[in-house]
């Protein structure tokens, strides 16, 4: 059961976490998805969208799955992140974030995360990361 709704983390991560990207498409039980409207920022020559897009969102898409699980927690932070580049993200697509939390323990969270150029079927990434959560005592 998740504790906060996509609105309720969209209005935690406005005060928090302003400089974040990407819209909450939603979240459900251990998971979330994300959308990123990819502009020339996101960019890198050849059109496509940077490694640094790619796992910024990924990064936010897995907090906010973390969150819609375990509250507002500002300082749940990253402690390891892994990103497997499968193939070329469009740039002239949404980029789509799936995350999938694979195991939540009282300090840790572990999950992956599928990136997507919009309207296909082959994902763009495949981001693993571990999350630090502080102690509640």
């Amino acid at each position: 059961m998740t504790v906060m709704t996509a609105a309720a983390i969209e209005e935690f991560l406005d005060e928090v976490f302003p400089q974040r990207q990407g819209t909450i498409e939603g979240v459900d039980e251990m998971r979330a998805t994300m959308s990123l409207a990819i502009e020339d920022e996101h960019l890198r020559p050849g059109s496509c969208v940077s490694g640094p897009t790619l796992m910024g969102l990924a990064d936010v898409c897995l907090y906010v799955a973390i969150l819609a699980q375990v509250g507002p927690e500002p300082m749940a932070v990253t402690t390891d992140l892994n990103c497997h580049f499968l193939r070329r993200a469009r740039g002239d697509r949404d980029l789509i974030a799936n995350a999938r939390i694979v195991k939540l323990g009282r300090r840790l969270a572990v999950g992956e995360v599928q990136l997507f150029s919009a309207g296909e079927e082959a994902p763009v990434a495949l981001v693993t990361a571990t999350y630090a959560l502080p102690d509640g005592d």
